[in-house]
């Protein structure tokens, strides 16, 4: 790397998407999606109707019912579970990770906070608006 080399200035920080051009780094949109999986039983309908319901989430999909395998403590697990898709905001997801905490049945769920790099202007500014 050069002294006049701006590779660094297009780093992205953690868990925010950012769009590089000459000039700025800026971050593409503020929409994020957060993924979990929950056992395949009656807690996932709690989760889901809580995060739209304190507004935390604009929009939560229940995937139908999957096998999962896993290490965990130092064995292979197998376990039924629903993958769910949380549709928020970058201001939201400290919010919802404590939230999960609070509602979800496993002592290290899965969260992981996907930056959405474009949509339909219609469809983010609903996201935004029915998390505020």
């Amino acid at each position: 790397m050069t002294a006049n080399d701006d590779t660094d200035k297009l780093a992205a920080t953690p868990g925010r998407p950012w769009r590089a051009s000459e000039e700025t780094v800026e971050p593409v949109t503020d929409v994020v999606l957060i993924l979990t999986t929950v056992p395949a039983g009656a807690r996932t309908e709690t989760i889901a109707r809580s995060l739209v319901d304190e507004r935390l989430a604009a929009c939560v999909n229940v995937l139908a019912p999957m096998t999962s395998f896993y290490r965990w403590q130092g064995k292979i697990e197998q376990e039924e579970e629903r993958q769910v898709v949380i549709k928020t905001t970058l201001d939201r997801v400290a919010a919802v990770q404590t939230r999960l905490r609070d509602l979800h049945a496993y002592e290290v769920p899965e969260f992981l906070v996907l930056p959405v790099s474009d949509g339909s202007t219609g469809y983010l500014d609903w996201v935004l608006k029915e998390t505020r």
